[in-house]
């Protein structure tokens, strides 16, 4: 991925608001609280997940089938507002790919329709099938795969070969396993999994309803465990608040820096733009289950979240605290008032992009080339991004710190390379 930080723009000043006189500490220890909160909401949400899983497995049907997928959608609502984190602290960054990788090649975990394909100079390992196989080959050794437990999807299969798309754990492997391959391309309709997939006996559809069992049940434990794991790092003694509170100011430029890359490379480039570019419904962030303009959403409601110090628990209890936006304030209130407008008006861009797909116009829909409307609501996510991305590098000169350049994107920085 390629970086870049964006050339600063001096906007004019807009109407002061009141300063609040806050230490550069008490925005940290802010920053830290709605962290553990949103890790421990995450993990909450998915240990329901987990339970729900244990019911499909245990007793097939299709209402435990929809009820896992449920679970499902609530545990994203957490864990998506807590992405801000990742870029400005290392110890985010180093794990996320453990739970929220993507694109992947589900080949690698289940049956797939005839037209995916098959394995690939660049993945020999793309159509496995490992719920089928008991045995496979990898960096010159045979890797035995008769028992699927949590430590075999972590150690052995997850990016198996040094292949990133290799994607095994996870969020997006079990909602893979949830809803199977969505083939509707830009038409309407999500995966169509059949509950019978997880059926026993004689009732099972597309063979090995035990192993796949097995595998949704591994993938969903070893996701409660590392969501367990991240939570702890944000508690009293945590090496993730250790780090932060070491410096103050690099605590600051992790919060930032978190804000800008997410906003730009990430979310405006590598989720949104680029899929645009391609027009490829494969290039939605949640392209199995129909979830992805959720997911959008909740990035930008977490973006905003680290910089006003608030967050809203899923249990309804709201943790908020001297924020990023009080010392800027303090320092520059035209700033403050500028980018929060900014952050709104994202936010709401994606909100009306969440109300077009809870209404039946969902993201893959909106990709399809020609599609204006479609096109618009995303446009008018991407660019809300970047107009923050602006604002909050303005931020990094008003309180004086010394960050490095936020994550970037071809689709948004060199265009012409998409193609090439």
């Amino acid at each position: 991925m390629t970086k870049t930080f964006l050339a600063s723009t001096v906007l004019a000043a807009t109407c002061a608001v009141p300063a609040f006189a806050v230490e550069k500490a008490e925005v940290l220890d802010t920053y830290i609280a709605i962290a553990q909160a949103k890790y421990e909401d995450s993990l909450a949400t998915a240990e329901r997940l987990q339970e729900r899983v244990e019911t499909l497995i245990s007793a097939p049907s299709a209402e435990a089938l929809q009820a896992a997928r449920e679970a499902w959608l609530q545990a994203r609502i957490p864990y998506q507002q807590s992405e801000v984190y990742r870029f400005g602290n290392a110890i985010v960054d180093d794990w996320e790919g453990k739970v929220n990788a993507w694109p992947l090649d589900e080949g690698l975990i289940d049956y797939v329709d005839d037209g995916y394909g098959g394995a690939t100079d660049e993945n020999p390992l793309a159509a496995l099938n490992i719920v089928a196989a008991t045995e496979f080959q990898a960096g010159g050794a045979t890797i035995d795969a008769t028992e699927i437990t949590p430590d075999f999807i972590e150690g052995a299969l997850h990016e198996a070969d040094g292949v990133e798309t290799n994607v095994a754990s996870g969020y997006h492997a079990i909602e893979f396993l949830l809803w199977g391959q969505d083939l509707h391309g830009h038409e309407a309709g999500a995966g169509e999994r059949p509950w019978t997939d997880y059926a026993p006996g004689d009732a099972c559809t597309h063979g090995n309803c035990d192993r796949r069992g097995a595998y949704l049940q591994a993938a969903t434990d070893l996701l409660v465990r590392d969501l367990g794991w991240m939570a702890a790092q944000w508690q009293d003694g945590g090496a993730a608040r250790a780090a932060l509170l070491e410096d103050v100011d690099a605590g600051l430029v992790a919060i930032v820096t978190g804000m800008g890359s997410l906003s730009y490379g990430e979310q405006a480039g590598e989720r949104m733009r680029l899929g645009l570019m391609l027009n490829d419904p494969e290039e939605e962030h949640d392209c199995f289950s129909d979830n992805t303009y959720n997911s959008h959403f909740y990035d930008a409601v977490g973006i905003r979240s680290a910089y006003d110090g608030t967050y809203t628990r899923t249990d309804g209890t709201r943790i908020e605290g001297a924020s990023l936006s009080d010392l800027v304030a303090a320092a520059d209130p035209a700033l403050d008032a500028e980018l929060t407008a900014k952050l709104d008006a994202t936010v709401d861009a994606m909100l009306q992009m969440k109300i077009a797909g809870d209404a039946g116009f969902k993201y893959d829909m909106m990709l399809e080339r020609g599609n204006e409307a479609g096109e618009a609501l995303i446009m008018a996510g991407v660019d809300g991004l970047v107009d923050q991305t602006r604002s909050i590098e303005r931020v990094v000169a008003a309180l004086g710190l010394d960050a490095g350049s936020f994550e970037g994107s071809d689709s948004l920085d060199n265009p012409a390379a998409v193609f090439q």
